[in-house]
């Protein structure tokens, strides 16, 4: 395994593998990995001959300097995790690396239609920031495949409509969402909450099965009054829900009861972090 810190050494090792025409898999992160970005690297490795996994906290996506204080930042860590796994590259860049010339004035990429519901209501310019760091990435690793997790559905699929609209030659594949025993969905914000947070957190999977039952198994067709009670559900937990909501699976409208394939979406607050999760529900 070697670690590129510049430009310069991620190209000479990509010219390389392309030389010899293997096939690439990026799995881009902000680090603080756990298992769910460790399935992720698994997944690259069954698909690649060679995988690359960035290290890079993006400051563009961050709408709250206190958020991006707060991220966890654990690259020694990170890099022994990956040092057991067979991944070949770890990038590493700097924010000087990524944006040279500052941010201000920063040509960025936008994808309309997907960034401006679910999340994106929330943090104005957050999506905007992850549109622009991955196509970046994409051009300096050129990866035959990019990996995301389904953790972040809307991220994943406002990814694939980038690479779609943008006639860029990336396979980009979703893996679904790692979680622990007690449901709560892996994610590097999981090591901000509290004891007591921790035990209140799974509440949202529960929630998210709970409304996919009563779509699938008990027929219930008035989305707006479910999304209202499990608001309310999770209220009364002590948690601060952004939104609950049901959209189509393939292009994140409304749905209604005449959609086959949708998917559950909850956010919601305990204390200061903000915690995201979702689940596919199927009509058909």
């Amino acid at each position: 395994m070697a670690i590129a810190e510049n430009l310069g050494a991620l190209r000479t090792r990509i010219k390389s593998w392309r030389q010899q025409n293997e096939v690439i898999a990026l799995v881009p992160t902000m680090g603080n990995l756990h298992e769910g970005h460790l399935s992720l690297v698994q997944k690259a490795r069954e698909l690649a001959d060679r995988v690359v996994v960035s290290i890079f906290v993006n400051p563009l996506q961050f709408n709250d300097k206190q958020d991006l204080s707060d991220y966890p930042r654990t690259l020694n860590e990170d890099i022994q995790l990956l040092s057991e796994l067979d991944c070949e590259l770890i990038f590493t860049p700097t924010e000087e690396m990524i944006y040279p010339n500052g941010m201000a004035s920063l040509t960025k990429v936008i994808v309309p239609g997907v960034d401006d519901k679910l999340c994106g209501k929330g943090r104005p310019g957050h999506f905007d920031g992850v549109a622009t760091v991955v196509t970046k990435l994409f051009n300096m690793v050129q990866p035959d495949i990019a990996i995301f997790g389904e953790k972040d559905y809307q991220q994943l699929m406002l990814i694939k409509k980038l690479v779609a609209d943008l006639n860029l030659s990336v396979d980009v594949i979703g893996v679904p969402t790692k979680r622990h025993e007690s449901g709560l969905a892996m994610s590097s914000r999981n090591s901000l909450l509290n004891q007591k947070q921790l035990v209140q957190a799974p509440l949202i999977y529960k929630t998210l099965l709970s409304m996919k039952q009563a779509i699938e198994e008990d027929g219930l067709t008035d989305f707006h009054q479910l999304c209202a009670t499990a608001k309310e559900e999770l209220q009364k937990a002590g948690l601060e829900p952004e939104y609950v909501d049901i959209r189509r699976a393939n292009d994140l409208e409304l749905a209604n009861a005449n959609d086959k394939h949708i998917r559950i979406f909850v956010a919601a607050r305990l204390g200061s972090v903000r915690l995201i999760d979702n689940i596919a529900c199927d009509l058909a």
